[in-house]
């Protein structure tokens, strides 16, 4: 329990306390959803894009609420509990939530991984390390949260979970004597603070590819979003058990690289997979073989050779990228090596999916351009040179519609046959989407009917590339991954591409969404 007289000197931004006239006792969680208030807590109310959380004000207080924080003045908000004022609700939240449980991040090493693509693998294989090593570690990834001997789920879609989540996550992992936490941070838990509070000691960036736009607005904000991880640094506490703050950043990504570079940190550590001047980590051999990769890389002037059942040159630079944190915190090579080649598979990326069928099947998260191009590749890679690859995938409503564009033209240089189907279409037309992608298909030659074809529901999709497969093919099915649904106007359908493949490869489609009884 705390006093909101304790809580209140450690959130910035506070524009007027001056309705505050008594000092109530803390005894529940911070919130920002007036269902999950429970007596005792505090609600903050914030004007997000689809709703405004100040007209749930009354509800909150019904509930128990016995303080309001938000965003407007006294004056336009109906409250008769004590109310304070805040430049940013989101800010707030994540300060009274981290305040309220005595700033669990500061008694963790915290390490944050951020990107386009790559994030989830990268952040497991530094997890993998740090075991490896002996080190108490925890992980809160879009896939689920590790605290110890506990696995939570964190979530249906891919985000970073709440402010208030995550700082439970953290008190949790203090509680089971952790001292490490990886932590992935997605640019929509950046840009609303999900992640603030944190005092993070290490920032990796995987990449800053094209993507999100419909939430951020131009790539610059997008790029500024992700970057707001590394200016986080020097702005966090310095702690005994780290005291130097480390940026891990991947010099082949021309388009973040110069820009990460620019933002001040106690250690700026590059990787790449070639070698360059300056390079504290990078590739010396690369053979790709169909079920592993051979790597020998060179980490601070040293030589370290590990072989790795992630496939692809993209997991390569993942792998760089783990290399760099883990070494720039003082972990030894061989921990290195035996935490990476200890990780067999990451849930929904580049997942090998077995019936017994003589061609492989894949199911990868792959959703963005740069994604699918990759996972392309490195398809290419694990089939010998007579195979074809056969790729499922859709784009998702509501988001980035310029990606529908280059997501086809990627499928028809780099994939054999592509069949365009659903992914989370939400409240926009599945029709109107697949038909922008098929017509980039045909721009760059395609032709519907032989090398590409539109199946609205993604079970008879897949289905059917498993149908058209023959032996030493493989067949790709992107987009989805791990997540167990798919959203239909404002439905979330129960779905696994991992189950629709295994449908299919046994004989039927897995019709379980609504497109099946259309």
């Amino acid at each position: 329990m705390k006093l909101l007289s304790e809580l209140l000197p450690h959130v910035p931004g506070i524009v007027d306390s001056s309705a505050v006239k008594a000092d109530p006792v803390i005894t529940a969680s911070v919130v920002e959803d007036n269902r999950k208030v429970q007596p005792g807590g505090i609600f903050v109310a914030r004007s997000g894009q689809s709703f405004d959380g100040h007209a749930y004000i009354p509800a909150a207080v019904q509930q128990g609420a016995v303080v309001i924080v938000g965003e407007r003045s006294l004056a336009e908000v109906a409250c008769s509990v004590p109310y304070v004022q805040v430049a940013d609700g989101g800010i707030a939240l994540a300060y009274l939530a981290a305040a309220r449980l005595d700033f669990p991040a500061r008694k963790l090493v915290m390490i944050g991984v951020t990107g386009t693509d790559g994030k989830t693998t990268t952040s497991n294989l530094i997890y993998s390390i740090l075991k490896e090593a002996g080190i108490k570690a925890g992980m809160i990834s879009t896939v689920s949260a590790v605290l110890g001997d506990e696995e939570m789920d964190t979530g249906l879609h891919v985000t970073t979970p709440t402010s208030p989540e995550v700082q439970g996550y953290l008190d949790r992992m203090v509680q089971s004597g952790l001292t490490h936490c990886v932590l992935e941070a997605t640019s929509h838990g950046l840009a609303q603070h999900r992640v603030a509070a944190c005092d993070f000691d290490v920032a990796v960036v995987t990449n800053i590819q094209h993507e999100h736009l419909d939430f951020h607005g131009t790539w610059e904000n997008y790029r500024d979003a992700k970057a707001s991880l590394f200016r986080s640094l020097m702005q966090g506490v310095r702690k005994t058990q780290v005291p130097d703050k480390l940026a891990v950043i991947n010099l082949d990504d021309s388009l973040s690289a110069e820009f990460l570079l620019s933002i001040p940190a106690d250690h700026q550590f590059c990787y790449a997979l070639g070698e360059q001047p300056g390079l504290y980590t990078f590739a010396h051999e690369i053979h790709y073989g169909p079920a592993a990769t051979y790597l020998v890389a060179n980490v601070d002037n040293q030589t370290l050779a590990v072989e790795s059942a992630l496939v692809g040159e993209f997991n390569v630079s993942n792998m760089l990228a783990a290399m760099t944190a883990t070494h720039g915190l003082g972990i030894s090579l061989q921990a290195i090596k035996s935490g990476i080649e200890k990780v067999q598979g990451i849930p929904g990326r580049m997942e090998r999916i077995d019936e017994g069928q003589d061609f492989l099947a894949i199911v990868d998260f792959a959703h963005t351009p740069n994604a699918l191009c990759r996972a392309l590749e490195a398809a290419r890679l694990m089939i010998a040179p007579a195979g074809r690859v056969i790729v499922v995938f859709g784009c998702a409503g509501l988001r980035d519609p310029e990606k529908r564009v280059m997501m086809g033209h990627i499928a028809a240089q780099l994939a054999d046959l592509t069949v365009i189907t659903a992914e989370d279409p939400r409240t926009e037309s599945l029709e109107e989407i697949m038909a922008t992608t098929a017509a980039a298909c045909v721009r760059k030659g395609c032709v519907e009917g032989d090398t590409f074809w539109r199946v609205p529901d993604r079970g008879e999709a897949i289905f059917k590339a498993v149908k058209m497969a023959r032996s030493g093919d493989i067949v790709l099915s992107c987009g989805k991954g791990h997540e167990q649904s798919m959203c239909f106007g404002e439905v979330e359908y129960p779905w696994d591409d991992r189950q629709a493949m295994r449908a299919a490869l046994r004989g039927s489609p897995l019709g379980t969404l609504p497109t099946s009884s259309l």
